[in-house]
């Protein structure tokens, strides 16, 4: 088996679907065998893409404000692997970015968590991490809703884009019931 250093060398370096990325491959990917904390998201946007640094824009501020957590313990590898279900940007769409490429998770993941093997709480962010990942509901509401069905390893969450604000609003038990037990969940995670 490959150190995770040199999967992560190779990851870094795909090009698999450079010719339908309009930026190009640039893949954004985080990881070290000693994380706790794994957070899978969609992809990269165009802030992510241009500086390299995942979560690094108005989505990564919220995800941090419900984890409770500052930017110098998020982008902490020792602690927080971060492996996108679709390591590079896809490119616009009608109502926002495209989705992630369908290439990277089936191509990469695997590989990346057989490596990770100290992780103990993987935050599922969007419909793609969870459909991926579990046997989601018919909608992401009702997979948030049912967060604890998947535990104690998987933990479901919306997405934190501002373009979510309205979902948020309409289904404030989220923030008032789900994001106080995530925060202790994740508290607890790094003080063992």
């Amino acid at each position: 088996m490959k150190s995770l250093e040199s999967l992560l060398k190779e990851i870094r370096a795909c090009t698999v679907c450079e010719k339908h990325l309009p930026l190009g491959a640039n893949p954004i990917v985080r990881a070290k065998k000693s994380a706790k904390l794994l957070i899978v998201g969609q992809a990269p946007g165009t802030k992510v893409h241009q500086t390299g640094i995942p979560w690094n824009d108005p989505s990564g501020d919220r995800l941090r404000d419900w984890l409770d957590m500052d930017r110098d313990t998020f982008y902490n590898e020792d602690y927080i692997a971060i492996v996108p279900m679709g390591f590079c940007y896809p490119g616009k769409g009608k109502s926002g970015d495209l989705p992630p490429r369908e290439e990277c998770a089936p191509l990469w993941h695997e590989k990346v968590l057989n490596q990770c093997s100290n992780v103990e709480l993987v935050l599922l962010i969007g419909m793609y991490s969870q459909n991926y990942y579990l046997e989601s509901k018919s909608t992401l509401t009702e997979t948030v809703r049912s967060w604890k069905e998947y535990g104690p390893l998987y933990f479901p969450l919306p997405h934190p884009s501002p373009r979510n604000r309205l979902w948020v609003k309409k289904n404030d038990w989220f923030e008032k019931e789900v994001v106080p037990i995530l925060r202790k969940r994740v508290k607890k995670l790094f003080k063992g």
